[in-house]
Parts: structure tokens; C-alpha cells; sequence
């Protein structure tokens, strides 16, 4: 049933009841027992089809964001990211209080019921602000001597960061939904039935359409860091940086990873590993492989924002490449003008003897992530490690998933 009957069908339920109810108003009475099981009854059913409808909706509303190729699409309830400070909010949690835009945030996660509870102090983080952690504590002792050690000083002069591998999932168009609740299931139309020609008042040839659905519910990552006493009491605009910048890396980087090659054991299934995803035949990188990837999405009809995405050594093979004169063939013409994005996110260990770079091709939008949560950061001062020094644990967790939902959608080649 499509929206619009669920829609007719709702308001035909609504005049039903309207009508029931009018006739005990006319007669000034209240309902009898009959038209009151009668009431209930539509009134059941009409809640029902609300649901159906909402459903609907929703799905209604993620095709219309996957058939326009969006890039990246978010649903928010609320947005209270503008001027969060994580460093705030865990010094705060500290005192056993927030204030301002943490705690108006904190408030919006009860209120939709996405709170955790557990051992420790509980910090609602949005994903926006912060997605990551990495296990190492942060000192403020002797320059050099501890990974913090130059965070704090009389004057501090603006963090430089670490080299980090490039994250392209997202970049490259995946549709991203946020603020997820319940397991979410997606259906698809995986077979359509068969048309034919037949003669004048003669039986046509019946036929079936399949379905299939793909679903999605969370899974966790997680990271942590040691901070100790000094370095929350004296490092708050560092602290804030690390937070915000190499703790959000690294969980997004878990999250970057598993949507490439994910195994499906408690991280989700990604594009590598997805066993509806077909391979082309490999080798040494040409411009033939690259043609064949191509050509096998233009077989199964599938249109939209398409991209290659590799690694730095595929990338090397493919600016070396030359013609019959010796000349260096541009890389727009070996990848016969489709975006190329290179990452060390991808792996350079696939294939039967795990020595093989991977070369995807894909229609990005067919790739799904999703996220049930901010970033929840437990913040545990009474864990053996730190209990003695004055220090504080961060756990930092996320819920969230990656899903395949089109796999004809992806093709990816084992190259040398």
C-alpha cells in the first residue's frame, strides 16, 4: 500500500469515529459499550496506520535523498553544536554540574531518551563536535617527556598536529543519517517482473517482482585516553584541541575503515568485504582495469555520482604510466575522467595472499552510515590507573553503522 492510500485510509478511520461521536453528542449521551469498543477499535487502527505512515515517510524520504545523489544528507533534531567545548563539559561533569549550550545538549539526550548510564560520569558529546580517541595518557611534566608534555606553559602557542591518513568515505557521497533510534531496515525492489507481446484476447504471460531489504542497527566503537590531574587543571585551550581534533580522528577513522573493508565481527560489513560486492580481474594497474570497472556499473544500470578511491601505491603505478613514446599518460585519461581519490584507509592486503591494493569504483550513494548517537564520553576518575594520581580516564563511544544497501552499485579491482 502506498502512502497516499495509507493517507485515505487514515482519514476514512478518522470520519468513522467523527461520526460515532457525533451521534452520542446529538443525543446529549455519552457512548454505550458497543460504540465505545467500536471507537477504540478505529482508534487502534488509526494510531497503526499513523505508524505505517511515519515509516513511510521516512523511506519516502531517504530514496528521494539517494535518487538526487546528495552527497551527504543529515538528520538532526536539534542543533546545539555551535560553540560546544568538549574541554568545558568534562570539567564541568568533574564538579558534578553543566552550564550553558553542554548542559542544553545533555537535556536534548534525555528528552530523546539516547542517554547512557553506567559507571563513572556520562558526557553527551555531538558527533559534529567530536568523533575519536587514542590510548595514551597526557602529562604535563618535563618538555619531551610524555605525550602532553608541551600542551601547557606560560604562553602556548597553537597546537600543530600529526600527519593523519585522509578519510574519504563521506568525501566521496556516502548518505550519512544521524540521530537514529530503532534498528533501521531499508527495502528495495531487487527483481522486476517481465513484459511481453501477445495476440489479440489471448492470456498474458504472468510474472513476479522480488524484494529485499537491508538493514541496519548499531554498533560500537571506542577509544580512550589518560589525562592527568595537572593537564585538566592547567591546559584547557590544548585539552580542548586534542579533544576535539585527534580523539574525533580516530573513532571516525574506525568508523572510515570498517566502511572500506569492515568484517562484519561486532564492526559492520564494508564494501571489501560485503559478499554481494563482485571483483573485475586484476593485475598491474592499466587504464583497461579502471575501463572495466566502469563498464561493469553501466551493466547493471546503475547511474549517479561515480569515483574511483585507492591507495597511494595504486596512485604511484598510475602517474608512471606511460605510452608507447615514453610519455607519461595523464591520470584523467587512465581513469577515463572519473574522480580519483587516494587514501592509506585503503587496504594494501587483499587478495588470497593478502599482498594485493585495492582499486573500488563505485556509485557512492549506495553506501549508507548511520549513527544512533553523539559521541558519549565517559569520563572515569575512579579507575585504578588514575584513582591515586588525580587523573581522569575518557572513554569515548559510538554507536553507528555502515551498510551496502545497493552492492551492484560497487566494483573493485585486486591489483599487483
Amino acid at each position: 500500500m502506498n502512502l497516499q492510500n495509507l493517507k485515505e485510509k487514515r482519514a476514512s478511520k478518522i470520519t468513522e469515529m467523527r461520526a460515532i461521536n457525533e451521534k452520542a453528542m446529538n443525543a446529549e449521551r455519552d457512548l454505550d459499550d458497543s460504540e465505545r469498543k467500536e471507537f477504540d477499535v478505529l482508534d487502534a487502527e488509526t494510531r497503526s496506520i499513523n505508524e505505517q505512515i511515519d515509516r513511510a515517510e521516512k523511506l519516502a524520504s531517504f530514496e528521494r535523498m539517494e535518487a538526487s545523489s546528495e552527497p551527504v544528507s543529515e538528520i538532526r533534531t536539534r542543533d546545539l553544536t555551535e560553540g560546544f567545548s568538549v574541554a568545558k563539559a568534562v570539567s564541568e561533569s568533574l564538579e558534578g554540574r553543566l552550564t550553558g549550550r553542554e548542559a542544553e545538549y545533555a537535556q536534548e539526550r534525555q528528552k530523546t531518551g539516547e542517554a547512557r548510564s553506567g559507571n563513572g560520569i556520562i558526557v553527551s558529546i555531538p558527533t559534529e563536535a567530536i568523533l575519536g580517541g587514542e590510548s595514551r595518557a597526557l602529562k604535563t611534566t618535563t618538555p619531551g617527556a610524555g605525550p602532553g608534555s608541551n600542551l601547557v606553559a606560560t604562553d602556548l602557542a597553537a597546537m600543530t598536529d600529526r600527519r593523519r591518513a585522509a578519510l574519504k568515505i563521506e568525501q566521496m557521497g556516502a548518505v550519512v543519517l544521524r540521530n537514529l533510534t530503532g534498528n533501521l531496515d531499508l527495502p528495495r525492489l531487487k527483481e522486476s517482473g517481465s513484459a511481453g507481446w501477445v495476440a489479440e484476447h489471448t492470456d498474458s504471460t504472468r510474472s513476479d517482482a522480488k524484494f529485499s531489504k537491508n538493514s541496519m542497527g548499531p554498533k560500537t566503537a571506542t577509544a580512550e585516553y589518560e589525562v592527568s590531574r595537572r593537564m585538566l587543571v592547567q591546559s584547557n585551550t590544548a585539552l580542548e584541541t586534542v579533544l576535539r581534533s585527534d580523539l574525533a580522528f580516530l573513532l571516525s577513522q574506525a568508523l572510515d575503515s570498517a566502511a572500506l573493508k569492515g568484517g562484519g565481527t561486532n564492526e559492520p560489513t564494508g564494501i571489501l568485504a560485503d559478499s554481494n560486492v563482485q571483483s573485475v580481474t586484476g593485475g598491474a594497474f592499466s587504464s583497461d582495469i579502471t575501463a572495466d570497472l566502469i563498464a561493469a556499473l553501466e551493466t547493471d544500470n546503475v547511474t549517479g555520482t561515480t569515483g574511483f578511491l585507492t591507495n597511494p601505491a595504486v596512485m604511484n603505478a598510475a602517474r608512471k604510466t606511460k605510452d608507447n613514446d615514453e610519455r607519461i599518460i595523464p591520470i584523467s585519461e587512465l581513469f577515463h575522467g572519473e574522480r580519483v581519490e587516494s587514501s592509506t584507509q585503503v587496504p594494501a592486503d587483499i587478495g588470497t595472499g593478502t599482498d594485493k591494493n585495492a582499486l573500488i569504483f563505485g556509485e557512492w550513494a549506495s553506501l549508507y552510515l548511520g549513527y544512533w548517537s553523539g559521541i558519549d564520553l565517559l569520563v572515569n576518575p575512579y579507575h585504578s590507573d588514575v584513582a591515586s594520581k588525580g587523573g581522569v580516564l575518557l572513554h569515548a563511544f559510538l554507536d553507528c553503522d555502515v551498510l551496502v544497501r545497493h552492492p551492484e552499485g560497487f566494483r573493485y579491482a585486486e591489483l599487483d
